[in-house]
């Protein structure tokens, strides 16, 4: 990830976590952070952030691509991340801006990876021809009691259809849960676990103090 000469370096920050644990709210609140500070931030999602992305992230919530199996849904969260990564994350990166991403390559290893019983080898060789080294400078895990999360998923959906992954059991979001937090053990260098259980201004300076000490650093912008 090298800025263009006399940009800003571009930086790559991802939220992680279960259903309802406040991803898209601190998406939004940490891009603003950043624009105060005069820092161009780009706000985006998985699946998804990219037209055609979206059109794969519609099949892929609505359960239509769950029948073909974990490696298969896999491989088409993939195909969708591909088309993201060239048609928004990379640009934006090359010019030097923020990158703040809801979901990313992590909740493949999670869902489809680690709750789907895929091999790690399966995931890592997706991954690597996926991502290669478009990895994230830094990943937020949302860490929010299952129970918590799926309550505020419920008010956030209202009257409209549960998608793919909320209608799951109670046991496999906090499984899910336990499979990011391995990912963050096995990633302290990139990965913060974050409580998020708390309000959305606390968990937001939470944020921004991780993101002031590892990336805005006069050393870590050069």
């Amino acid at each position: 990830m090298v800025a263009s000469k006399g940009l800003r370096k571009g930086r790559f920050i991802t939220f992680e976590g279960g259903e309802g644990s406040g991803k898209s709210t601190q998406v939004k609140m940490l891009v603003e952070s950043l624009a105060t500070r005069g820092i161009e931030a780009v706000a985006t999602r998985e699946p998804g952030g990219s037209p055609d992305a979206e059109v794969l992230r519609t099949a892929l919530l609505s359960g239509l691509v769950a029948p073909l199996g974990p490696a298969a849904e896999a491989m088409i969260f993939s195909a969708a991340r591909i088309d993201h990564l060239d048609k928004l994350i990379k640009p934006a990166l090359a010019r030097g801006a923020f990158v703040v991403c809801d979901r990313f390559a992590d909740s493949t290893r999670a869902y489809q990876g680690a709750l789907g019983n895929l091999s790690e080898s399966f995931i890592d060789g997706l991954e690597h021809v996926t991502v290669g080294d478009s990895m994230p400078d830094l990943t937020f895990i949302l860490d929010v009691p299952a129970e918590i999360g799926l309550a505020r998923a419920a008010r956030r959906r209202g009257d409209d259809a549960v998608d793919r992954f909320e209608a799951e059991t109670i046991d496999f979001h906090r499984a899910l849960l336990a499979a990011f937090h391995d990912i963050a053990e096995r990633n302290p260098h990139r990965c913060v676990i974050i409580d998020a259980a708390r309000r959305p201004n606390h968990v937001a300076a939470l944020i921004w103090h991780q993101v002031e000490a590892r990336l805005l650093s006069k050393t870590s912008l050069t």
